[in-house]
């Protein structure tokens, strides 16, 4: 797949997002109530339609900026690759929130933003190479505030976003790394 198409992917998903915060926002935030509830037979359904789900229009956008870039750069590494990382953040982060997360709705891209993030810092640290590298290091140059993120504060998530970055880490090491040799691990 070219990078064209890619991109068109990740837009295409930003679209999404896009209405379906508009459908949110005619129906008074009805759909919110689908968001990810922990601990609640109801609330499984929000692992997987949470993302998609944002409680205002600051919320999405501060989430659709780093989510184009992100998810754009692991795009690039192919559509299967980007579909499996991009399941991973959403099902495991969200299953870590769904267990551990404070009661209340849970709703936002920032989860799968987080995961991306944690994925390109990890596919540095697995599979060494200078490009490798040098995306994580402009990754973690321009988005290294995302680190505040995982400070406590009313109305945001934390359990998300370490849910996410967490989840984004494993994808990484599930998919990247690879046995080293004896010889090597004896060094």
């Amino acid at each position: 797949m070219d990078r064209v198409t890619g991109f068109k992917i990740i837009a295409g998903l930003t679209l999404l997002m896009v209405a379906i915060h508009l459908l949110n926002m005619l129906t008074g935030y009805s759909l919110t109530m689908f968001g990810l509830a922990p601990r609640t037979a109801h609330g499984l359904v929000g692992i997987v339609v949470s993302p998609f789900l944002h409680v205002s229009t600051a919320h999405l956008i501060a989430n659709l900026v780093p989510f184009l870039v992100l998810g754009t750069l692991v795009i690039a590494e192919g559509f299967k690759r980007f579909a499996v990382v991009s399941a991973i953040i959403i099902l495991l982060g969200g299953s870590l929130v769904w267990l551990f997360g404070f009661n209340g709705v849970h709703v936002g891209a920032s989860a799968w933003v987080f995961g991306l993030w944690a994925y390109l810092l990890g596919r540095a640290w697995f599979h060494r190479s200078w490009s490798n590298v040098l995306i994580a290091g402009t990754v973690a140059l321009l988005y290294g505030g995302l680190i505040f993120g995982f400070i406590p504060r009313p109305g945001v998530s934390v359990e998300g976003h370490i849910g996410g970055a967490f989840a984004g880490f494993i994808a990484a090491g599930l998919l990247l790394s690879a046995p080293r040799s004896r010889s090597n691990a004896a060094r």
